[in-house]
């Protein structure tokens, strides 16, 4: 099993130009290592759907490489997902699902099936054929450079042990930029980014 610095640190030494949407648990910590324009904090709005936010930007951007950093208990909830990503067949998305079997921001509570919910078997039978699935950090390093090359959808489940970060609430006192403003706000320098 991995820790989130061990997941979230060699991604961010590697990424260039890719989009990066993340959601929940890793927001912050994605946030303390990186304030690119082309990062997307998918943390307070309908949860379970910063993959379908991730395929969507990859199909409307196929010139760029889109990267999904979502949770277990947020896949869970849109499972149905991984059948519209199979099927759209986007080239430049790669789906990370972060499994520590918690949902963590809002009080760590247990994740109905965790230990037991296969969700790299779940991408599988969905039709995505470039499936990994990581909990030891030497290997996930290793293959990360070819990951973020690989021909797309690339589905990468991760065991990451759970941590202890808190509710998500936009203001000026949250510790990281992309937090202090409102989501409409992210989308907008989102969207300036995508235009230059």
């Amino acid at each position: 099993m991995m820790t989130r610095a061990q997941l979230l640190e060699p991604l961010a030494r590697l990424r260039t130009d890719e989009i990066v949407v993340t959601t929940m648990g890793v927001v912050r910590p994605w946030g303390v290592l990186s304030d690119h324009p082309l990062d997307f904090a998918s943390a307070d709005s309908a949860m379970g759907h910063a993959a379908d936010l991730a395929l969507g930007l990859a199909l409307a951007r196929p010139d760029r490489r889109v990267i999904c950093l979502n949770g277990d208990g947020s896949m869970l909830m849109s499972l149905g997902t991984l059948v519209t990503i199979a099927h759209a067949n986007a080239r430049n998305l790669l789906l990370f699902v972060v499994e520590n079997g918690t949902y963590e921001i809002t009080g760590n509570q247990p994740l109905p099936g965790a230990g037991r919910t296969d969700f790299a078997g779940l991408a599988r039978a969905a039709g995505i054929t470039c499936v990994h699935r990581f909990a030891d950090p030497q290997d996930y390093t290793a293959a990360l450079p070819e990951l973020l090359r690989a021909v797309g959808p690339v589905f990468v489940s991760v065991d990451v042990e759970p941590g202890t970060e808190g509710p998500i609430k936009r203001s000026a006192a949250e510790e990281v930029p992309c937090l202090r403003v409102s989501i409409a706000d992210s989308a907008r320098r989102l969207r300036a980014a995508l235009m230059s």
